[in-house]
């Protein structure tokens, strides 16, 4: 009888990648710990060998550890929490774990994407915000480790997204329909993280698009690129507010920076929304109660149709990867 193929082994890696059991350990358990080039030569060979660790075969052995990641940045934004939020409570009623792991550089993220499918510590992986190419899916998808992308799409993996450009859109088209002819916009446009999916762009695109096809200019000085936080948020409002002819409607790209416009207006006098119209995006808890005006993206509800079809997907791997794009709903308030 021929004999069964041996199954590669840490050794196999480090002949094949030149390097010594310890790096390969790091780069599997510390990945962020060990240099770009060292850590890309050891996941090539895990590749190319298709080595999983004894641990991954106990694992395997007990079919599944009912543990559930989510690789995510800005974890602590209130947006992020209302989406954990849907996640928890999906994976709470089918008794899965939530183990949440967060990415602050795009070292880190590479060394979760190279990591996380070989060590099999969890079940499945939603991804929030985050770009992959096209070796980062097909890592995932190849080892079997059941993904669900929030806010990205690839072709190989399930994803739910928004149409961030048809959202400017309708930010545009309801300022229009209220009378205002000046329009002003503020955001996070630029941001220095290159491993997050930054939306905001494609908000301006929209909002500029109908502004321009509806006869208004957006000039430059209206168009305030600033940093998340309160603070840079507020001088920029503070900027369009007084300017010596201030825009009468604001799209802030969320909702919390929508709330520092609002506070800036309430510190200079200026009504709201008789003098100044505001609206934000992303629906967050707190703009109910500020009466603020915004683009509803269903935070909840994306966190737990995601958890929703993992948990489906973990339990029926053979189902076709799902593309669903979530509708946006406009929710008007007093800001406008």
């Amino acid at each position: 009888m021929r004999p069964s193929k041996k199954s590669p082994t840490i050794y196999d890696v480090a002949e094949l990648s030149g390097v010594s059991i310890s790096t390969i350990s790091r780069v599997l358990n510390t990945p962020d710990k060990v240099n770009a080039e060292t850590h890309k030569s050891v996941m090539n060979a895990i590749d190319q060998l298709g080595f999983t660790p004894k641990a991954d075969a106990r694992a395997r052995a007990r079919k599944n550890t009912h543990r559930i990641g989510v690789l995510t940045p800005f974890f602590t934004a209130p947006s992020f929490v209302q989406r954990f939020r849907g996640v928890a409570s999906a994976l709470s009623k089918a008794n899965y774990e939530l183990v949440i792991y967060p990415v602050d550089s795009i070292n880190r993220l590479q060394g979760y994407i190279s990591s996380i499918p070989v060590m099999r510590n969890i079940d499945g992986l939603i991804i929030m915000s985050l770009a992959l190419n096209d070796q980062d899916a097909q890592r995932l998808s190849s080892n079997g480790m059941e993904t669900v992308l929030i806010e990205y799409s690839h072709p190989q993996l399930n994803s739910i997204v928004i149409d961030d450009e048809h959202g400017g859109r309708m930010a545009a088209e309801h300022l229009i329909s209220k009378g205002h002819k000046s329009f002003a916009f503020l955001g996070d446009i630029e941001p220095p993280e290159k491993f997050a999916i930054h939306p905001v762009k494609s908000r301006l695109m929209g909002y500029e698009q109908v502004l321009s096809d509806a006869g208004y200019a957006l000039p430059a000085a209206h168009i305030r690129s600033c940093p998340y936080t309160q603070e840079e948020s507020r001088l920029a409002a503070r900027e369009l507010l007084t300017l010596p002819q201030p825009p009468t409607a604001i799209f802030a790209a969320s909702d919390m920076q929508a709330l520092s416009v609002m506070k800036v207006a309430r510190q200079l006098n200026i009504r709201i929304p008789q003098d100044l119209a505001v609206i934000g995006f992303d629906d967050i808890d707190v703009a109910d109660h500020a009466d603020l005006t915004t683009i509803r993206q269903h935070l909840d509800e994306s966190g737990k149709l995601a958890a929703e079809i993992l948990i489906n997907r973990v339990t029926n791997p053979s189902r076709p990867p799902q593309q669903i794009n979530l509708p946006l709903t406009l929710i008007e308030r007093q800001s406008t």
